[in-house]
């Protein structure tokens, strides 16, 4: 550029290495600079477009891609970046389009039928998902992530029936083992490419033990990502000298999130910076607020978009003591880098309520109230049971708007009934407990809520059965209603008779910000962390009575909160006297505190 500053194509070049780099701004200026150059270049307008989508900037993106379309409509690598816009958008019939328009342009490009098959599986349509990664490994035969994901989509998002489920559980182990051999010979120098791309994410919602799957699953990960990092060379962790111990938190959700209001906040809060030393390395795009104040909480502050190598050295250079991951399971960049050993103690917490699996991981962050006797069990960490709820967490305090219910179908004469698990959470062997309650009182309202329209009408067409083998119409029972903001749902909470738990994954933030609106919570005690979330949360303020043991008991309770309006009220007032003891609890700050501490004095001592 010094000898041609006029020439386009090196200024795009140019972008092309500071993109790879992860400088996204000085990627951006680069290929802005080539546009003034030569505006109708289609390759800088998709080069700036996969910036701006990685700054966030998505309408920015769309229409940078859309131009370079204009100059170049046979662009299929042009499509398959709109529709992948699209899809992180959740606009999946714009991104199956998209996708659909580069395989008429190339039906050979493998690429396209893989990120097909994604939309698809979203879309409920498996076998159509499992058909586009067998085309994509038919034309590229080492494509890791096809092959990962062929496995990986055995396991439905929603499941149609209990024999479907049933289905799954006898096929994964065996896939599981046929991917740990696919991954042999070269094949395993491709395999860090797949870890984190599709995840087991979905088993969790199985009300079942699933310790022995995600064990294979970890195996599998911590192997592939320990070949790729041993050939990279980026260095590894040693312990610092000094007073605190440095404590990093590896985590794609530092802003206004479920897990970091939940969990990581209250650490920030109220660790003693004397004994503790904080360090963020934020692996995700997103920032607000929270990551600003993050920011001035933190010893050091660490963010890149899904780059592995950046953390693994930026890691080892904090001479990090204990690594945290508080959401296994729930990132890419988080599971392959929980697959790798970058501390010398690393913890899991419970932001997705399951064991990782990871022969990486030494402890699993839970809570006293949240698990049963036999616990370990469940976990390839070390159990470590925080006191009470396990976390410190303050409420959310809003400030409520009234809704108009009636506006939306919603029948305000009748019991209501808050229903805001996501539509995975539920699942076919408790359909029938709604029908139940139905039946019951004659008359009442479930509210569900739209967080995917396919996801949503998936789940009412799966339990329409349910009502009608009851003789009911799901129609008059069930509304499913578009997705509210927290003034507005918090509104719609202090005008209903009660929340239903989902069973089996159970609800920690909705459970939390229903006792803020002094709204009864009705839930079972689940066999699994994951089924006790809220039934923690009723012992913690001491009402048992909400808390069932079977399905029937269940069903009770709620028609007898739809009926008994002095049963109802009084359990609003025990709530609102009561749920003080649930808020800005230090004591398991505390306790965590000492831990951290005492397992870097233990692993010292044995140095």
């Amino acid at each position: 550029l010094q000898s041609d500053p006029a020439d386009a194509e090196i200024h795009c070049n140019l972008g092309n290495v500071l993109l790879a780099m992860g400088r996204l701004d000085e990627a951006e200026a680069s290929y802005r600079q080539a546009l003034q150059l030569n505006p109708e270049f289609p390759e800088v307008q998709h080069q700036l477009g996969s910036t701006l989508q990685k700054l966030g900037r998505s309408n920015d993106a769309i229409s940078c891609l859309r131009s370079a379309l204009r100059n170049k409509p046979d662009y299929a690598d042009a499509y398959i970046s709109l529709g992948n816009i699209f899809r992180e958008l959740r606009q999946l019939g714009e991104a199956e389009v998209n996708y659909r328009q580069a395989l008429q342009l190339d039906p050979q490009f493998a690429v396209a039928h893989y990120n097909l098959g994604l939309v698809l599986h979203e879309l409920g349509q498996s076998k159509e998902a499992q058909a586009c990664y067998e085309r994509a490994l038919q034309i590229d035969p080492d494509y890791a992530e096809a092959r990962w994901k062929l496995t990986m989509s055995l396991i439905p998002i929603i499941a149609e029936s209990a024999e479907e489920i049933n289905s799954c559980r006898a096929q994964i182990l065996p896939a599981l083992d046929n991917l740990d051999a696919w991954f042999d010979g070269r094949r395993e120098a491709l395999g860090y490419r797949a870890v984190g791309t599709s995840q087991p994410f979905y088993l969790a919602y199985q009300e079942q033990n699933n310790r022995e799957i995600l064990e294979k699953y970890g195996k599998l990960c911590a192997r592939l990502m320990k070949h790729w990092h041993d050939r990279q060379h980026v260095g590894s962790h040693s312990s610092a000298s000094g007073q605190a111990v440095r404590v990093g938190i590896v985590s794609a959700h530092v802003h206004s999130h479920s897990v970091w209001n939940a969990i990581v906040k209250g650490w920030f809060q109220h660790l003693d910076r004397s004994r503790i030393e904080l360090h963020i390395f934020h692996v995700g795009a997103r920032q607000d607020d929270e990551t600003d104040w993050a920011k001035t909480q933190a010893a050091s502050f660490q963010q890149r978009n899904g780059d592995p190598t950046y953390f693994i050295r930026v890691i080892a250079e904090r001479q990090i003591d204990v690594l945290i991951y508080p959401e296994i399971g729930m990132d890419p960049t988080t599971t392959k880098l929980a697959s790798l050993r970058l501390a010398p103690v690393q913890i899991a917490s419970w932001g997705h309520p399951e064991t990782t699996g990871l022969p990486t991981m030494d402890y699993y962050l839970s809570a006293e109230l949240f698990e049963p006797k036999n616990a370990q069990d469940n976990y390839s960490e070390k159990l470590v049971r925080l006191p009470n709820l396990g976390c410190c967490y303050h409420p959310v305090e809003v400030q409520s708007t009234p809704l108009d219910i009636a506006g939306l179908g919603i029948d305000t004469n009748v019991p209501l009934f808050i229903c805001p698990g996501m539509p995975f959470k539920y699942v076919p062997d408790h359909d029938h407990v709604f029908s139940q309650i139905a039946g019951e009182l004659g008359r009442c309202q479930f509210v569900f809520f739209i967080a995917e329209h396919i996801w949503s009408d998936m789940l009412r067409r799966r339990m329409g059965p349910a009502f009608a083998r009851a003789g009911l119409d799901i129609e008059r029972y069930c509304r499913f209603i578009p997705w509210q903001d927290k003034a507005t749902f918090y509104g719609l909470m202090k005008q209903a008779d009660a929340m239903l738990d989902t069973i089996g994954f159970s609800g920690f933030n909705t459970a939390m910000q229903a006792v803020e609106c002094g709204l009864p919570v009705v839930t079972i005690e689940g066999r699994f962390m994951r089924g006790r979330l809220a039934s923690g949360i009723l012992r913690r303020v001491g009402i048992t009575q909400l808390v069932a043991s079977s399905e029937s008991e269940y069903v009770d309770l709620a028609v007898r909160l739809g009926r008994d309006e002095k049963f109802r009220t009084g359990m609003r007032h025990h709530i609102e006297k009561c749920r003080i003891v649930l808020f800005d609890d230090i004591a398991s700050v505390h306790a965590l505190e000492d831990f951290i501490i005492d397992v870097t004095k233990q692993r010292a001592s044995t140095q």
